[in-house]
């Protein structure tokens, strides 16, 4: 009867926390919603004849935009769509209200690759003869590097720069696999192919650290570049500055001309007073317009209710590739296949840019989209467009497409394969865990974590590991019109930025996202078009399904803080199945 009663109230229980949880997640909803209605009104606030627009990057920069619940402040988390970012600046080049450009840089929550592309839209702005104004309290690699697009570039007296060169940062996890009682079981190809030597070793080989230095040393090298043409520093002088750590205050960035002036920001809402013409004596105020307003100012809503039945499709890949139809950050090959079947059979839908932001994954997976890519191809151009990453299973899935484009500092390649196992008996026998296994034949247990493979299972799987690996460098020598030797050569698992894959013919062009719609639409002979974007949902159930989705994760990411990185990456470290296409580890280059 005890035991009966302890039932009953720990179902009463559950369901009183899915009471609670539920009433939250509505509570959340609404909240958005009035948010959403709020900001609407507000966004429509008219814009003055002297305003300047605001940017700063406090709200993370990705592919699509997206609304996360954050329990800890009842608010959604947003993110901007780059394409949003960059179509907004481009709308600003033209207006004759904006006046300049303040760039807000203390904070900057964007990858490389978009960098590069907000950092070229800025630059063409600046031929209209409008100002560009950077400030910070505190500049990384990524920000300066952006700021240095600004006509003036300014420093808070006693702020940092970081300027000591870029760092690719690997966590490596043999020794904690030793303690705890398990080992991988890895076969690969590919000498570079160095995704697994997390697990196999405890520091970095020397074909690894080949590879990473040369990629890291080409993002480098285009920040240099970048410096050097706008700040007239010699890429010379920049790495004296780097191997020295001389840009170690604020002073010394300024005589060393990283910086033009030390302010406070409330001497740079002075000048930009000044330079926006704003008088004073007039009662007139300073018009700061952030995105999210300038965005939905003037939006030509006929534009939006009547679009032009000639379309572009912008399909996203973001994420580890999976079979099925994945979670929100994972590509599902169902989902993503589904996609751009629909972009094909779709009359109205005259070309096709698959935007790819992924480190690979699953090799079943990705043949399965990349199936999709190639009858796409054969009906309507299909243009692939590189974000951040796009290697090994994201190089895969877009090999076979009309043109490639991608940033100097994208990092891609990595056209190689590996299988990961993990045997765990010894984890499961110090801890009072024993398996049995009764087989109706000889390896029908093959792959069981509770016992170590032997011989010829591995060497089954090796094999399979090379079929997979022939039919990946076949694929990319069809697709990119390279033998097969060539493509093994620069194959093997190697990774490549951008500006290198240009030159050994796995990319054809450098740009960014509208770079490659540029291109679509000149291949399928449109000057006026309209955008539709896959996967297709409608926005009340993305915002549902995002909302549900994040709930979990929000209390995860509240709790590790910035260390929720490190717990995501296990947490997908414990999803590996089967073969896989994925990018050599995790890099994180500071």
């Amino acid at each position: 009867m005890k035991g009966f009663f302890n039932y009953v109230l720990a179902s009463m229980l559950g369901t009183f926390l899915l009471i609670v949880v539920l009433g939250i997640i509505n509570v959340i909803i609404m909240l958005g919603m009035m948010s959403a209605i709020g900001s609407f009104t507000d966004k429509q606030k008219e814009i003055s004849e002297k305003a300047i627009l605001h940017l700063d990057f406090k709200t993370p920069v990705a592919d699509r935009s997206s609304a996360q619940p954050n329990l800890s402040t009842f608010k959604l988390d947003k993110t901007v769509s780059l394409r949003s970012f960059t179509e907004t600046i481009k709308k600003a080049k033209e207006d004759d209200r904006i006046k300049g450009i303040f760039l807000d840089l203390s904070i900057v929550k964007v990858g490389m690759a978009s960098i590069e592309e907000i950092r070229n839209v800025l630059l063409d702005f600046k031929s209209s003869e409008k100002f560009i104004i950077a400030h910070a309290d505190y500049y990384s690699h990524k920000s300066y590097y952006l700021a240095t697009v600004a006509d003036n570039i300014y420093l808070t007296p006693e702020g940092m720069i970081q300027f000591s060169g870029l760092s690719a940062q690997i966590m490596f996890f043999k020794s904690m696999l030793e303690k705890i009682g398990i080992e991988p079981e890895i076969i690969r190809h590919g000498k570079f192919k160095s995704a697994v030597e997390p697990f196999m070793l405890d520091e970095i080989s020397e074909a690894n650290k080949e590879q990473t230095l040369k990629y890291v040393g080409s993002v480098w090298n285009t920040i240099l570049k970048g410096i050097e043409k706008e700040r007239e520093i010699s890429a010379e002088q920049l790495n004296l500055y780097a191997d020295s750590l001389l840009i170690s205050n604020s002073k010394t960035a300024k005589t060393l001309n990283f910086v033009d002036d030390l302010k406070f920001k409330d001497q740079i809402l002075d000048e930009l007073e000044t330079l926006s013409g704003i008088e004073k004596e007039e009662d007139e105020e300073l018009d700061l317009v952030d995105l999210m307003r300038y965005m939905k100012a003037d939006k030509n809503f006929d534009e939006i209710l009547n679009p032009s039945e000639n379309k572009i499709a912008i399909i996203y890949a973001e994420g580890t590739i999976v079979s099925g139809s994945g979670e929100d950050d994972q590509i599902g090959s169902e989902t993503l296949s589904e996609a751009i079947r629909e972009a094909r059979e779709d009359e109205n839908v005259k070309a096709i840019v698959l935007r790819i932001n992924s480190p690979g994954g699953g090799s079943l997976a990705s043949e399965v989209i990349w199936r999709e890519t190639v009858l796409a191809e054969k009906e309507k151009p299909l243009i692939v467009s590189m974000g951040d990453v796009a290697a090994s299973g994201g190089y895969y899935i877009a090999c076979t497409a009309d043109t490639i484009v991608a940033q100097p500092n994208t990092i891609t390649g990595s056209i190689g394969v590996f299988g990961l196992l993990f045997n765990a008996k010894e984890l499961m026998n110090d801890i009072g865990i024993n398996i049995n296994a009764v087989n109706t034949n000889k390896y029908s247990d093959f792959g069981s974590p509770a016992r170590k493979m032997n011989d010829f299972e591995r060497a089954v799987i090796q094999n399979t590991v090379e079929e997979v690996y022939q039919t990946f460098i076949t694929h990319v020598s069809e697709g990119r019109g390279l033998t097969l030797e060539e493509v093994d050569e620069i194959g093997q698992g190697r990774v490549w930025s951008g500006e290198d894959a240009l030159k050994i013919g796995l990319v054809d062009v450098m740009g960014g996202l509208q770079t490659a719609v540029d291109l679509a639409a000149e291949m399928s002979g449109f000057e006026e078009y309209s955008i539709k974007t896959y996967p297709e949902k409608d926005k009340f159930t993305l915002i549902i399904e995002s909302m549900l989705g994040g709930v979990k994760s929000s209390f995860v990411k509240e709790e590790l803080g910035e260390a929720y990185i490190y717990y995501k990456r296990m947490k997908d470290v414990t999803k590996i199945q089967g073969i896989q296409m994925r990018m050599p580890y995790y890099v994180d280059i500071k």
